[in-house]
Parts: structure tokens; sequence; C-alpha cells
């Protein structure tokens, strides 16, 4: 359909009043409830657009907002096929640290791809209808969004919705890390959950910018498809001879910097010892207080809900904190924000392409097999929400 214009936007469809969009409510009563609700489209500033949501991933960041640590297992529908309400009760002890969103219905979905169907007065925003773009503006899981020109990248001709809708969180998390490594004087790079979406992401980045990568997976098969795609550095944890590997490749690598996906459990321990002991085994002398050497571990998510265990084997030259991407991107000048987003578009096909498992409807979301699956953050359990796809022909 050809663009019609007026004074204050163009727009290339005739626009909906109203957006569908995931909901989620914590209730006083220790109950999740996801819904669909319907939401109006808002007028749209000078420099806004409107985007045709097509597609939105569900990434591990998204769960804590949509499932608020729920027992999915134990939910049960209400509502219609069309309409459906899921209720889930909390597991005990939610409740107490949920209380700042307990009655507020909140929208989810942190990132996604459409095209820009409306656009404000402004230029900038005006140079974008009719363009795809991905997003990470929040409230994904809804059939539009309005956002800022500035919140969006503009995807390479050819590059569709799908492919550009995991544009944000994975490819700029593996591209933080290894800003962080560098600002930190590091020579390599640990990683676990190496498989995941991300965990590729990184093996393939570590590659061309000829960063060292140990890569930490669960399974035997995973060893194999990692250095399918060139890694090099693969230690199983599930394997007997997990610790001398690591240890091996620590020594190859000089890696004294680990991101942790899993957080809870012994692994984090694991990592901190074995890097102690690669840097014990080139020191010149022994001290009682370990290496000289700093090992720096960084949890960045929480695939483990258990807590962190530590048994101090490692000296005293280490730290452990927690990194998050978006304080990581408050610290960026706009200039290497800027580069970072290019390389991002310019790898959205080869090194941070994304793969899913499926593909859900908003309705779909809902489906407590889907929340299940996703609740459990397997590997390869990676859905793709398309918000439109039960639209009316």
């Amino acid at each position: 359909m050809s663009a019609k214009k007026d004074e204050a936007t163009i727009v290339t469809e005739p626009l909906p009043t109203s957006s569908r969009e995931v909901r989620s409510l914590v209730t006083e009563q220790g109950v999740l409830e996801l819904s669909l609700a319907d939401a109006p489209v808002p007028s749209l500033a000078p420099s806004d657009v409107l985007v045709r949501v097509e597609a939105a991933p569900i990434n591990p960041s998204d769960l804590g907002l949509l499932l608020a640590g729920a027992d999915v297992a134990s939910a049960k529908v209400e509502g219609t096929s069309e309409r459906p309400v899921v209720l889930a009760p909390l597991v005990d002890g939610a409740l107490r640290s949920l209380a700042a969103r307990v009655g507020k219905s909140l929208s989810v979905g942190n990132e996604g791809a459409g095209t820009v169907v409306a656009a404000g007065s402004s230029s900038e925003a005006q140079s974008l209808v009719g363009r795809t773009v991905a997003v990470a503006g929040g409230s994904m899981y809804a059939q539009y969004r309005a956002l800022s020109v500035t919140s969006c990248l503009v995807l390479p001709p050819g590059t569709s919705a799908e492919e550009g809708a995991s544009s944000f969180v994975n490819p700029l998390t593996a591209l933080g890390m290894i800003e962080t490594m560098r600002r930190e004087g590091h020579k390599g790079i640990v990683h676990t959950a190496g498989a995941s979406n991300l965990g590729q992401m990184l093996v393939k980045l570590c590659l061309e910018e000829d960063v060292p990568l140990v890569a930490i997976v669960r399974k035997p098969e995973q060893v194999e498809m990692l250095r399918s795609i060139g890694a090099v550095h693969v230690c199983d944890s599930s394997s007997s001879t997990f610790m001398p590997e690591l240890i091996d490749a620590l020594s190859v690598t000089s890696a004294t910097i680990a991101f942790d996906a899993i957080g809870g459990g012994k692994l984090v321990s694991y990592i901190l010892t074995a890097m102690e002991a690669a840097a014990n085994a080139s020191a010149q002398g022994y001290s009682r207080y370990g290496s000289t050497v700093h090992k720096q571990v960084y949890i960045y998510g929480g695939l483990d809900p258990t807590p962190t265990t530590l048994t101090r084997s490692f000296g005293f030259a280490w730290g452990l904190g927690g990194w998050l991407l978006t304080p990581f991107l408050g610290t960026l000048d706009l200039d290497t924000f800027s580069r970072l987003r290019a390389r991002v578009a310019d790898g959205l096909k080869t090194t941070f392409s994304s793969s899913y498992t499926g593909k859900v409807s908003l309705a779909g979301l809902l489906d407590p097999g889907v929340l299940s699956r996703t609740a459990k953050q397997a590997t390869g359990e990676k859905y793709l929400v398309v918000p439109h796809q039960d639209d009316p022909e």
C-alpha cells in the first residue's frame, strides 16, 4: 500500500486504534496471572515511529518479568483459546521480593523487530517508514510498538524481521564481554553455557577478533557442535576429566576473566580454582597467599537458582561480581555504541545469527507447555514470538 502523508505523520497502512499485548501480573494472593490485553496505539511525537512487531525472541532475561518465579508446572488456564488467562502460584518466599510489582500489570519483551508503518513529523522518523528495524525498547510481546527513532536499528536490505529479532541482547552481550575483557587487561575469556545462541555467537566473534576462548558446556554432543563451528577449547562440565581439561585450556589461553550464565552451584569455584592452578603452573616462586594473577568471574545469568558455593582454593587475587548488559552499555560513549551496533547489523546472517526451537503467537506463548519449556532455559529451547501469527488473512 502506498504511503499517504498528513501534517503529523506518514503511514503505510490503515492503523488500528489498539494493540494486543502480553501482560504479567502478580496478585496479593501470590498468584502470577498472564493474559492478553488491548492497549491503545498512542499518537506519535515528531521523533517517534510505530513498529508493526513481527518477531520477538524469548530470552532468559525476559523470563524474570514474564514468569516472576512462578511454578508454571502447576499453572491452570482460564478464558478462551483466543484470550487465555494463565494462573500459576508463586514459589514459596517469592512474593516478598516482588512487593514492588504486586497489583501492577506489566508488559513484557525486551527486544524484537518489525516494519515501521507510521512515523512522526521529523525527517529522521519519516525516513524509516516502510523499513524493517530491530528495537530494544521493552514491551515487545505486542502487535504494535511506538518508540523513538533513536531506539531503532535499521536492518540491512534483505534481512527479515525474524533474522533481526535478536539484534540486541545476545549480540551486544557478546561484544560487551570482549570490550570488558580488554578494558580490564585480560587476555582471554571463559564462558559457561557455551552452546547457547549467545555462546555460539561468542565462539565466532572470538575467532574473528583473535581472542582466546574457553567454552564450558554440559553435554558431550555440545562439545562436538561448538568444535564444528571453530571452537578450539571446549570443556564438558559433566566429564570426569573436566578439571584437568579446564586447567590445560586455561594454561594455553591465559584466560583470566569468566562470564558465567549458571550462577548457582560450584562452577564459579571450579573456574577460579582452575585459573589459579594454571597461574601457579608458570609461577616463579611459592606464596602462601596464592598467585598474584588477578582472576575475575562475572555472573550474568541465573540458570541455576541455588546459592553460589565457593571453596577458597584460589588464593586472594580474585573477584566475583555481576554483569548486566544495560549498565555496561551506559558506560559507552556514542561512537563506541554506534560502532558495536553497526557490527551487529553487518553480521546478523553470520556471526550474530540466531536459531529457534519454534514460533508461537501471543496466545500461544501463554500455553503452559510452552511456558514450562521456556522456564527450563535449556540450551536449544528458544522460542520466537510472532505477534500477528493468528491475525485473519
